[in-house]
């Protein structure tokens, strides 16, 4: 609307036709606002996006056709056409996205701030349908044998074609002759990945909830367990080196010296046997008598135990 204040019919008391048009008068330019930076040669204008692009700062998705104020800088000439450089300022964050017109391939450059999200493919490998250039278009209407050749090779390539074509119509017609059909599976598809996302959802909430926390949490991957199963087994052994060390050492030490499981009754009354034999003839080996050993040796053989003196851990020590 600003532009149009300078062509409208009213005129102030004052004006002065010696000074020139109304806005010359008025001391303002057509575009008021948009052209405060002319000076420098910029021109605000809208600007639409031309293809989508994913911003640099916030790295969000900007779609084809989103309008920004842009600072519009002529910077060069192709030939004798002028080259802009438009400079806006993301609508999602604070990053400036800096776009150049390119005349010579009828497109749009991004120099800073963004970068393009590439879907762009050769229509010919996807058989598409693709208008003639002017090249082809003036040599069909100047050159009648090179039409015929060329409505030739279309021929051919329809032919070619028509097996592909009659299996994937065979194909539609057999997946979509019952629709009631088709619709139940589809549907139950959807409904059984709606609950597996209302489950999952709900078991982010309880953690989060019991967590005390407010961020948006990623799906779970195989790395992610073996990172948590080793913190775990990390926090479980608190303890420093020197304490586990004197641990070992205390628990080896309070076992057996000798393998207690196969030593039975029989074999422990055998081995009494023996000793008493040994520790008699030890005895009368010194010169001692034989009552004498008759008296110490039981009362010492009942006090201990032969398993309580291989397994007792005071014993040991």
């Amino acid at each position: 609307m600003g532009e149009r204040k300078g062509t409208n019919k009213y005129y102030p008391p004052d004006y002065d036709p010696k000074h020139g048009g109304l806005n010359k008068f008025l001391g303002t330019h057509a575009l008021r606002e948009r052209a405060r930076k002319i000076d420098k040669g910029i021109i605000i204008i809208r600007f639409e996006m031309p293809y989508n692009i994913w911003c640099d700062g916030c790295k969000n998705h900007i779609g084809m056709g989103v309008r920004y104020n842009a600072e519009k800088t002529k910077v060069g000439m192709y030939y004798t056409t002028p080259v802009y450089e438009f400079n806006m300022k993301c609508h999602l964050c604070e990053n400036h996205i800096v776009i150049r017109a390119d005349p010579g391939n009828l497109d749009y450059v991004i120099q800073s701030g963004a970068r393009r999200q590439e879907n762009r493919w050769d229509p010919l490998k996807n058989e598409q349908i693709v208008p003639e250039t002017k090249e082809t278009q003036k040599r069909l209407f100047d050159d009648s044998m090179y039409k015929l050749e060329h409505g030739e090779e279309d021929k051919n390539t329809a032919e070619s074609a028509k097996p592909r074509l009659v299996k994937l119509f065979n194909r539609s017609e057999a997946q979509w002759s019952d629709n009631y059909t088709a619709n139940q599976k589809l549907r139950a598809e959807f409904r059984k990945q709606n609950n597996i996302f209302k489950g999952q959802k709900a078991n982010d909430n309880a953690l989060l909830k019991k967590s005390s926390l407010d961020i948006p949490l990623l799906p779970e991957r195989d790395e992610d367990k073996k990172v948590a199963s080793l913190l775990s087994m990390k926090l479980k052994s608190s303890k420093s080196i020197a304490e586990n060390t004197d641990l070992v050492r205390k628990k080896i030490i309070s076992q057996s010296s000798l393998p207690t499981h196969n030593f039975s009754k029989a074999k422990e009354e055998k081995a009494l046997k023996i000793l008493t034999k040994s520790n008699c003839l030890g005895i009368l080996s010194k010169r001692k008598s034989s009552a004498v050993c008759e008296e110490v040796l039981p009362k010492k053989i009942a006090m201990e135990s032969l398993v309580g003196d291989y397994g007792s851990s005071t014993d040991s020590e």
